[in-house]
């Protein structure tokens, strides 16, 4: 029963991963014809096109082969377009990653080199497929080799055909990554090498599927490695060869993020300065998609001035809160010293008891207020400090 039921969830799972892979990539081309009107001239973006086509033709050959032996009346043909397909894909990937990393003659004499070993080896894989009879096969027989020689071969051929390009993407796209310049291509190229390391994985574990079937091993659910590292290598893949499209956008809902968590966590600090000085605020307080980076801006310009309000009321002779963890940093004990002498200046100011030794000048330790966000960072330290000693309603 657990074989049964296993050989059922290994059934179910490499049709699921095909699925993926091949859903993965008609996202990213479908992302990339968004740009044919203003792109279709450069050869560039027509090589991108043309691997991404390839890419999904792979994939859905895959999930063909998975469901039906026979794809327009002939045997194992889904499996030959495939493997045949794939191999075109790894070469036009590789066209894609010279394009971007080499210079231009550099990529045209280096783009000769794989068009004619690309041709050789899908040659290779033809030859072979009718040679080991595949029309006449079972189609099982491609997924183990079931300790047939010639299928054996053709195998491993395809799976080395689809090995070398990773290992010369992986080593290539590293180097290049470094050298670019800040922008969309350095995060493309360093993408494109983790799915060049995921998809040789994939590889390796179709070589260790292979053998151990020759040799008569079960490994159980380790076969599905294969699927699994494919299906995560090509969604990867797909992001990389599409991050110019939604790279931009992205960053900039990062970039939103970030800023509403910061003026989030600037809240109880600049509730606690608020109360006793109301005229800081010189805009209605609120948050809006439209302006929360100006908003960001109004709460520290009004955070500032609360606390210069509240200067003459800090008595310099103070110390800070008794529970400061005695294991933190200097920033956060200071964030904590400053957070207590907020809570005893409004105390200070609320109940008339002015200090004698009072700060009447300066900001929160005099820090420099040139790096923007190091100041929210900042703030947002001394906010939290407030929340967690209670200063705040």
């Amino acid at each position: 029963m657990s074989g049964a039921g296993g050989e059922a969830g290994r059934n179910t799972t490499r049709p699921l991963c095909f699925v993926i892979a091949a859903l993965s990539s008609y996202g990213a081309l479908v992302f990339r014809l968004g740009q044919v009107r203003r792109s279709w001239r450069e050869n560039a973006y027509r090589t991108l096109v043309i691997t991404l086509l390839l890419q999904c033709l792979t994939f859905t050959m895959g999930a063909v082969a998975m469901g039906d032996e026979r794809f327009l009346g002939v045997d194992n043909l889904a499996i030959l377009v495939m493997h045949v397909s794939a191999v075109a894909f790894c070469v036009s990937a590789q066209i894609i990653q010279l394009r971007w990393a080499t210079t231009a003659e550099e990529a045209v004499r280096r783009t000769r080199y794989w068009l004619i070993t690309g041709i050789a080896l899908n040659s290779l894989l033809i030859a072979l497929f009718l040679i080991a009879d595949g029309i006449g096969r079972p189609a099982s027989d491609f997924s183990s080799g079931s300790g047939q020689p010639l299928v054996l071969i053709y195998l491993l051929v395809f799976i080395v055909s689809q090995a070398v390009p990773c290992v010369t993407v992986f080593r290539q796209c590293g180097p290049y990554a470094r050298m670019a310049e800040k922008g969309e291509l350095r995060p493309a190229l360093r993408l494109l090498s983790v799915a060049a390391a995921i998809l040789f994985f994939c590889c390796l574990a179709g070589t260790v599927d292979l053998v151990t079937a020759a040799c008569g091993i079960d490994i159980g659910g380790w076969k599905l490695a294969a699927n699994v590292f494919s299906a995560v290598g090509i969604a990867t893949l797909s992001l990389s060869l599409t991050i110019s499209s939604w790279g931009t956008p992205a960053g900039k809902l990062l970039d939103w993020a970030h800023s509403y968590r910061s003026y989030r966590a600037l809240y109880p600090l600049w509730r606690n300065l608020y109360e006793p000085s109301p005229d800081i605020v010189l805009e209605p307080p609120g948050v809006s998609v439209a302006d929360l980076d100006h908003r960001l801006h109004r709460r520290v310009i009004e955070i500032r001035d609360g606390w210069r309000d509240l200067r003459p009321c800090i008595d310099r002779a103070a110390s800070g809160p008794a529970g400061t963890d005695r294991g933190a940093g200097d920033e956060s004990r200071q964030a904590f010293a400053e957070a207590a002498q907020v809570g005893r200046a409004l105390h200070a100011k609320r109940t008339g008891i002015i200090p004698d030794d009072k700060r009447d000048a300066g900001g929160f330790e005099d820090r420099d207020t040139d790096n923007f966000m190091a100041e929210v960072d900042w703030f947002a330290k001394v906010a939290s400090a407030c929340r967690k000693l209670g200063n705040t309603r």
